[in-house]
């Protein structure tokens, strides 16, 4: 798939079918935090993705947030997924999604990134040599930087929707 595309969208990261991903040889999994497994605005982790995250830790696949959020909730909520986090990761830049590769001693190929955001988690991914999944955002409120990015977004996306 080009750069400025998700090489899967998806409705919901509920929606990544976690045997599909374990078949293809996907070992690691880069998580975005806000809007992808959680609605930003609410801060709850909902049941169906709890669900989702245990199947998928179920099926051998390791987990790491990476998020550019700074706030303090995120430890919270990487601490009640217990998940490792790279927070302020400064996405699209490359580095973060290094970093994690790195501690999770993840190869390129074996590794894939989840997230809601095209300018941020796509393109991050794809810079860093990684397929990417771009998922529906779960707020339906955006921030104003982040809305911009969703301007954007619909730009490079075209009439693309999600497969499922």
């Amino acid at each position: 798939m080009p750069f400025f595309k998700p090489d899967e969208f998806l409705t919901s990261v509920t929606k990544v079918d976690v045997d599909e991903l374990v078949q293809r040889g996907i070992r690691y999994l880069f998580l975005d935090l806000d809007n992808t497994l959680l609605p930003r605005d609410t801060g709850v982790i909902p049941d169906d993705v709890h669900a989702w995250l245990d199947r998928a830790h179920g099926a051998g696949l390791a987990l790491h947030l990476v998020s550019n959020n700074w706030h303090s909730s995120v430890f919270d909520e990487a601490r009640e997924l217990g998940l490792p986090i790279i927070h302020k990761s400064m996405k699209p830049f490359p580095a973060a999604y290094m970093v994690a590769r790195h501690r999770m001693g993840a190869r390129r190929r074996e590794s894939i990134a989840i997230g809601d955001q095209l300018m941020t988690d796509v393109i991050g991914a794809h810079l860093s040599g990684m397929k990417a999944i771009l998922v529906l955002p779960q707020a339906k409120k955006d921030l104003k930087h982040t809305l911009l990015l969703r301007n954007l977004e619909k730009i490079f996306l075209g009439d693309l929707k999600p497969t499922r």
